[in-house]
């Protein structure tokens, strides 16, 4: 084998190696960018959740206030099964 063949299978060997290096580590700083995003929505589902939680709570002591004052129907009329026919 000639110099110049050498050469030429060693660098493309170096190229070669070199290519599929970046293509891996770009496809890993990609994954972990996807990963950053699951992390970040599940903080915000949390905090969403957790804002929704104390709306209710704040909710539910309203109504305990305003039951207090006035007076509130709790039943609910049922309204009568007709058999089909």
């Amino acid at each position: 084998m000639s110099r110049a063949a050498k050469a030429t299978l060693i660098a493309s060997l170096a190229v070669t190696t070199l290519i599929i290096w970046g293509v891996h580590w770009q496809q890993q700083q990609e994954h972990d960018n996807m990963y950053r995003g699951v992390l970040r929505d599940d903080e915000r589902r949390k905090q969403k959740m957790k804002e929704r939680e104390e709306e209710y709570l704040k909710s539910q002591r309203k109504r305990e206030i305003y039951e207090r004052v006035q007076r509130v129907e709790t039943t609910v009329p049922i309204p009568d099964a007709q058999p089909s026919s």
